[in-house]
């Protein structure tokens, strides 16, 4: 049987990152609640939640740590023909809410969804109080892509994204990427792999460097309030 530590609500103190489990990879602890406070404790620590509606929270903090570094993206020359086009309409914070919805609705090949009403709550606040952020992609006012994720100095935390087009998730993390490289930003932190993300210059690297990039630049005031994207761009 797996033991985890479980969190108590009288604090926010997490376990050390060191004692996560290698199977599944970086399950550190249960328990505790999506309060903004420990949310953002947890975040400072490289720790997120990630669980399914009906289970206990489960907190992790895996090894190695998928990310992107803002001024490596990686744009395929296929992708950056559609950018050219401009076939699609990014914004940012215009629909949050809508963002989050569309990320927790069912996907292809999938039994549910972790992005259940706790977690929408829970970021939705987050989102009030400036800390959390979506990404848009619109086309003939039609909501077809978009991202979010979570902001601590430096850090850009991405939760999850959706495409109802063709690249249309590909255009968001494209124009996060190439805006977080502008207001240098330290890295945007993926949390785990994917193929999807490989092709746009993700990389993995070790837990404990990760959290020194935590140390050093998520600690930093954090840029607040709704964001604007610039309008245009050289692709």
């Amino acid at each position: 049987m797996i033991q985890i530590p479980w969190l108590t609500a009288d604090s926010l103190d997490f376990p050390p990152s060191s004692s996560a489990l290698a199977e599944p990879d970086g399950l550190l602890a249960a328990g505790g609640d999506l309060s903004p406070a420990r949310l953002l404790s947890a975040y400072r620590r490289g720790i997120f939640p990630w669980f399914e509606p009906g289970q206990p929270i489960l907190w992790w903090t895996p090894n190695p740590r998928t990310v992107v570094f803002p001024d490596q993206l990686h744009i395929s020359h296929s992708l950056r023909k559609v950018l050219r086009r401009g076939d699609f309409t990014v914004t940012s914070d215009r629909a949050f809410a809508e963002v989050m919805q569309a990320c927790a609705a069912p996907r292809a090949g999938a039994s549910g969804t972790w992005i259940g009403p706790a977690m929408i709550d829970a970021y939705t606040e987050l989102h009030q109080m400036g800390y959390a952020h979506s990404v848009e992609v619109w086309r003939d006012e039609q909501l077809v892509g978009g991202l979010y994720g979570l902001v601590l100095g430096k850090v850009f935390f991405g939760e999850s994204m959706f495409s109802r087009a063709d690249n249309a998730s590909k255009v968001a993390f494209t124009h996060l990427a190439r805006q977080l490289a502008e207001w240098r930003f330290a890295v945007l932190d993926c949390q785990v792999a994917s193929d999807h993300l490989f092709t746009l210059g993700a990389q993995e690297i070790a837990r404990e460097d990760f959290e020194q990039i935590l140390l050093d630049c998520a600690h930093t005031p954090s840029l607040k309030g709704p964001w604007s994207l610039s309008a245009t761009r050289d692709w």
